[in-house]
């Protein structure tokens, strides 16, 4: 990870529809397929999908975990883990011990949101919630992508505009970032 020019961060929503996750894949097979390195944080959904697809094109990818590697989050992705090694990828964690409260449980699953975003140049939201309408993580990976100053790129088009997985790619373009494109996913490069 010591170039992180080759590293472009894949976030997203925990329950994304069929068809968010046929989108996701084909994102992330190009990006497999020019040779850059997948990083997320082994969630359910568009981070699970992100990881898969990656393997799946022979690619390399690194999973940032909330939790302590003998403690696998969520428990499904426990073998998904060991395939990311088996790979030649990494699963990083922080921490040893478990966390002594919830709340300090709860900042964990923040900070890996952030790791994801300062270990690559280039950050791509998949589809995620509005603040207080879903999921939280994405918006504080796609935060902290802006205060490192990293590339920020969101999944979107025209017949998004009604759809509530959407809520944050919408938010996010307004704040400066720009569509994925087949155009600006092929001017990516390592």
């Amino acid at each position: 990870m010591k170039n992180l020019d080759h590293n472009v961060a894949v976030v997203g929503v925990l329950n994304p529809s069929e068809e968010i996750i046929a989108r996701e894949k084909r994102v992330v097979a190009a990006l497999a397929q020019k040779g850059f390195v997948i990083v997320s944080g082994l969630a359910r959904g568009c981070d699970t999908v992100a990881h898969r697809e990656c393997l799946a094109c022979g690619g390399k990818t690194v999973a940032f975990l909330p939790t302590t590697l003998s403690d696998i989050y969520p428990k499904e992705n426990a073998t998904l883990a060991e395939k990311i090694v088996e790979s030649g990828g990494l699963v990083v964690s922080e921490y040893i011990l478990e966390p002594n409260t919830r709340q300090e449980g709860i900042g964990r699953f923040i900070a890996r949101d952030g790791l994801q975003a300062m270990f690559a140049n280039r950050i791509i939201l998949i589809a995620s919630y509005l603040k207080g309408e879903g999921d939280s993580g994405s918006r504080h990976a796609m935060e902290k992508a802006k205060a490192y100053g990293r590339e920020r790129f969101v999944m979107y088009r025209e017949e998004d505009n009604d759809d509530p997985q959407f809520g944050l790619n919408r938010q996010i373009l307004q704040d400066g970032a720009a569509v994925l494109t087949a155009k600006t996913l092929e001017a990516f490069s390592t």
